[in-house]
């Protein structure tokens, strides 16, 4: 037995011993859910994944449809939507737990979103791989953040309003893709490691596109990473 694993379970075996319990992992399972659409004129989707893979992305006639695949039992992912006046809520949350866990995890999620609806989108993030390609959305607003692990942000597309999107990423990658058809405008601080720029001009922390000057659609990006790289690429 690899002793760095070992180690790890023993670990993990003692802390447990304190109160929680420990779960082994299982086979596989899977869910397919979706939530129909309504008369909600905008809404707003929090997503909140503490270890795992996460893809989100459009391609849904209803307001969403969601696969979801793990083999920890307990973490069969809570989904719940309500609607009120103008404005619905949808909220797709990983539940919390003290255990610990024997054997490898696996935990992924394929959010897919209706295109036409206007979104506020939230996403937390605790570990792992995010795989978020937002462009085809019809996006109000966007608020990732991340702790350990590898952000994509695919934002390219053709937006019909302005709309904002704050990036707070902990220790890891982020890439943010952004259209060079419409303006981007924003500020990139990184905590310890590199920020680097494709396809924009750059002045300070601050950087733009070309179309940022005549574009009537703006989109603005506020990030601030922790320890990683930041690459911005205007494509």
């Amino acid at each position: 037995m690899n002793r760095g694993f070992a180690l790890a379970g023993t670990v993990g075996l003692a802390v447990c011993l304190g109160g929680c319990v420990v779960e082994a992992t299982g086979p596989m399972q899977h869910e397919f859910k979706t939530v129909d659409l309504d008369k909600a004129e905008r809404v707003s989707v929090d997503l909140r994944m503490g270890a795992g893979d996460l893809k989100v992305g459009g391609g849904t006639q209803k307001l969403m449809r969601a696969d979801f695949d793990y083999n920890v039992p307990s973490w069969k992912p809570y989904v719940h939507y309500s609607s009120g006046a103008s404005h619905g809520n949808l909220s797709i949350e990983q539940p919390g737990s003290h255990h610990g866990h024997v054997g490898r995890t696996r935990y992924q999620w394929d959010v897919r979103l209706n295109r036409e609806v206007p979104i506020d989108m939230r996403v937390h993030f605790g570990a792992g791989h995010a795989d978020l390609s937002l462009g085809s959305l019809s996006l109000r607003s966007v608020d990732v953040e991340m702790g350990v692990g590898k952000l994509d942000i695919d934002l390219r597309g053709n937006p019909k309003r302005d709309y904002d999107v704050t990036i707070r990423g902990g220790i890891g990658e982020a890439t943010v893709r952004v259209p060079s058809s419409v303006g981007v405008y924003g500020e990139a601080e990184g905590g310890i490691g590199e920020i680097r720029m494709s396809g924009l001009h750059r002045d300070g922390r601050r950087y733009y596109n070309d179309a940022y000057e005549h574009s009537k659609v703006t989109i603005h990006l506020d990030i601030k990473g922790g320890i990683g790289a930041i690459r911005v690429i205007s494509e």
